[in-house]
């Protein structure tokens, strides 16, 4: 065989190979004991909604009143 052509099958080869690798690679591996993904987010969502209620009822016993835009964040 020429070189050239040679030299051409080996690179379709390892282009090949790169393309053959998963699209998605594999995540690094979490300890058994910490939370999933998902329940991060659930636990940190309970967070906020306490701090904000805690906020509420300060505000409530205070007499503060909070037009209601203000009061969302929006």
């Amino acid at each position: 065989m020429d070189v050239a052509v040679t030299e051409a099958v080996e690179r379709q080869t390892k282009a090949m190979r790169e393309l053959s690798r998963p699209a998605f690679r594999e995540t690094d591996v979490v300890a058994d004991d910490a939370p999933a993904p998902i329940a991060q987010a659930h636990t940190e969502r309970r967070r906020q909604a306490a701090v904000t209620e805690a906020a509420a009822l300060r505000r409530a016993r205070a007499g503060i009143t909070v037009p209601p835009h203000r009061a969302t964040g929006r």
